[in-house]
């Protein structure tokens, strides 16, 4: 109401004191004043009565959610209100809620703080029984009774919360899809009856109601289902952990797990292994729980129980072992630290060697092809490079499937397409991977989030004229891990980290376009080979990235660039991982070796005064092949050169101290001589955020 209105109001009566009027005019004075207000509360003040409202719902929006006690009856918050879902198959079943698209935060929610909340492992069917009781409508609503040999429309009449069992009755007209036999009406009753018309909760999908009053008991059915699946395992219940919050160890960590595997986050080779690890540990509790009843069952103490009880100790240790094993996976930190690090070398498939029959295989890979390309297929590939006895010609349309089949020399060329595939090129073979066509004609896409896209190990493995396309990875986009690897003429659009190079494997890059890392484009591990030539390497959080190999285990890498441009990355276009202490191991060094001078009766300089040799196959600027550029470009393969050069004579230095230590005086120069060999020229640096080179502590 209006400042002005309320005014009008309150004078009004000293208004008709002062004026006098008589009774007839008072009458007709307040009539009017009382028309005038009320045009003014319905013209003028809309706009205040909505703002009152929006308080009043302000205030006392705590007291409407408090007086249910309870989140469970509310469609105000997200997951209470579900869709619909039309069921699959040929029998015209009435629709069912659809519950299992919930997000992760829904079921942790709903697991944490109702369902669970803090029990201990001995208390979970107690906390679940409870749960249910509260939300569970206990009859008067229907379901579909879903097995893996029928589906059956039936009513719910009771429900046993503690054992998790509802009592049904069969719905008139009788709607019922079977797999692979037949049941009719009067079958199902008789099969209800030897039941008791008691069927498990975990096995009833509730029918959808638009009123929204089983939302709630729908909800219910599909966490109970869903935890007895997914989370729930049979040897929880003997947790030596007993006395600990059974959420905070089981639960959230197998949850989590679930959805990063949902979301390809988990390498497929790691889902396999847990799976694996799963059902193992399945058997190994049964085996061990009937042995273990069966010695208890037996008043005898023969000796026949005495090797049972042998065989279940050594039944318990391999159970505890594999148990073991799942924790490491199902915990976030320890999934990749211990687990995936770990096993992330033997993941790849072993080596086939040739083929028995001794034929070489040239698997062509085509989603379709006119016959006009396969003539130019044959007389521009197959026919001038593929002519000899011993190949054989396979087909395929996946060039997974085509990489998985090959033996050793085997060859796969795919024709032009764009290729997706869910998986990762895992190649421990000697095999030749090239595209027929132009690069961005043939490209492969991979769907997947958690493998890393090629994986190789194969003694001589060449990869060429392809395109490969990652999106929204965890994994990087090539990792060469043994033996020697040569691409040429690739397109490499990354996600997270680029190409990888580890220790004693080599690589041999050239002429191809490399960006889009979220790391460093390509990564150097001590004591590998990486040839760089003719490549772009651009828009990565770092260009290339070289490891520290300082340390006495190490041995150098040899490195080539010669010809690269690289630019436009956010940090530097080379970087140089170095140790936190390197300058007090240079301080140590050089007293070391002044001592050493001191010694010898001062044959050598001081090791701070004496010129840093080149190590040994080091070519120092390797101004014999340079070519005339600018000053930045020039500077930049220079420094790079010289730093490695310094490192690699630091790590010598060191290694001379460790020999002398162990009292071998009389080393031998070229025994620890590390033949790195720097190979720097003709690299462009353009556009890099921090510059061409720099160092990282």
């Amino acid at each position: 109401m209006s400042e002005e209105v309320v005014g009008e109001i309150l004078e009004l009566p000293q208004s008709q004191h002062e004026h006098k009027q008589m009774p007839g005019e008072e009458e007709e004075a307040m009539a009017q004043a009382t028309e005038i207000s009320i045009e003014s509360l319905e013209e003028g003040n809309v706009q205040f009565q909505d703002e009152v409202s929006a308080v009043k719902q302000v205030l006392f929006l705590d007291q409407d959610d408090d007086s249910s006690n309870s989140d469970y009856g509310s469609h105000d918050k997200p997951g209470t209100v579900l869709q619909r879902l039309v069921p699959d198959g040929n029998v015209l079943f009435p629709d069912i809620f659809q519950t299992n698209q919930l997000l992760f935060y829904e079921r942790f929610k709903a697991y944490q703080d109702y369902m669970l909340g803090d029990c201990r492992t001995s208390e979970v069917k107690d906390f679940t029984a409870e749960y249910l009781e509260k939300v569970l409508e206990p009859s008067g609503w229907q379901a579909v009774w879903r097995t893996e040999v029928f589906e059956v429309l039936i009513e719910v009449v009771d429900v046993e919360y503690l054992v998790l069992k509802a009592a049904v009755e069969l719905v008139t007209p009788f709607l019922c899809e079977t797999k692979g036999c037949e049941l009719t009406e009067e079958s199902m009753k008789d099969l209800l009856e030897a039941k008791e018309h008691k069927v498990p909760l975990q096995e009833l999908y509730v029918v959808y109601d638009e009123s929204g009053e089983f939302d709630q008991t729908a909800l219910a059915v599909e966490h109970v289902r869903f935890f007895y699946k997914h989370i729930w395992r049979s040897w929880d219940e003997e947790d030596e952990d007993d006395d600990f919050d059974y959420f905070v160890r089981c639960v959230e960590p197998r949850l989590r797990l679930y959805y990063d595997i949902l979301e390809d986050r988990v390498p497929s080779g790691l889902v396999a292994e847990y799976r694996s690890l799963v059902s193992q540990c399945e058997e190994k509790y049964k085996e061990f729980t009937s042995l273990r009843n069966n010695i208890s069952n037996s008043d005898s103490e023969s000796e026949l129980d005495n090797i049972s009880m042998v065989e279940g100790l050594k039944m318990y240790d391999d159970l505890e072992s594999l148990k073991r094993k799942l924790k490491i996976i199902e915990n976030p930190l320890l999934r990749y630290v211990l687990g995936y690090q770990v096993n992330s070398g033997l993941q790849s498939n072993r080596a086939k060697g040739p083929r028995p029959t001794g034929e070489r295989m040239v698997h062509v890979v085509s989603s379709s092809m006119t016959v006009s390309q396969l003539q130019t297929l044959m007389r521009d590939k197959l026919c001038p490079d593929f002519s000899g006895e011993e190949f054989e010609l396979q087909f395929h349309s996946d060039p997974l499937a085509a990489v998985n089949a090959c033996y050793e020399g085997d060859v796969v060329v795919i024709c032009p397409g764009h290729y997706s595939v869910n998986g990762s090129f895992s190649i421990p073979d000697s095999i030749e991977l090239e595209g027929f066509g132009l690069t961005d004609e043939v490209v492969i896409e991979k769907l997947g989030k958690g493998d890393i896209f090629l994986d190789l190990t194969g003694a001589n493995v060449k990869v060429s004229n392809l395109k490969f396309v990652q999106h929204d990875a965890v994994e990087g986009i090539l990792c060469v891990r043994q033996g020697k690897t040569v691409m040429e003429n690739c397109v490499l659009q990354c996600e997270t980290t680029g190409v990888t190079v580890r220790t004693s494997a080599e690589l041999f890059m050239n002429i191809c376009d490399l960006y889009g890392a979220k790391g460093a484009g390509v990564e150097i591990y001590p004591g590998s080979t990486c040839s760089l030539v003719g490549n772009g390497i651009h828009h990565c959080k770092e260009g290339i990235l070289i490891k520290d190999f300082t340390d006495e285990f190490y041995t150098m890498p040899k490195i080539t660039m010669m010809n690269n441009v690289i630019h436009n990355n956010e940090g530097y276009g080379v970087i140089l991982v170095k140790p936190a202490d390197l300058p007090r191991m240079k301080k140590t060094t050089e007293e070391d070796f002044q001592d050493e001078s001191k010694e010898n009766g001062g044959q050598k300089k001081e090791a701070d005064e004496e010129e840093v040799p080149p190590a040994e196959g080091c070519v120092e600027g390797n101004n014999q092949f340079r070519e005339p550029h600018t000053q930045e470009h020039t500077e930049g393969n220079d420094v790079i050169t010289n730093e490695l050069v310094a490192t690699s004579s630091k790590k010598s230095q060191l290694q001379k101290k460790k020999m002398i230590e162990l009292g071998l005086t009389m080393a031998d120069d070229d025994l620890m001589s590390q033949e790195m060999f720097v190979s720097i020229n003709g690299n462009h640096f353009k556009r890099n955020g921090k510059g061409s080179f720099g160092s990282f502590f």
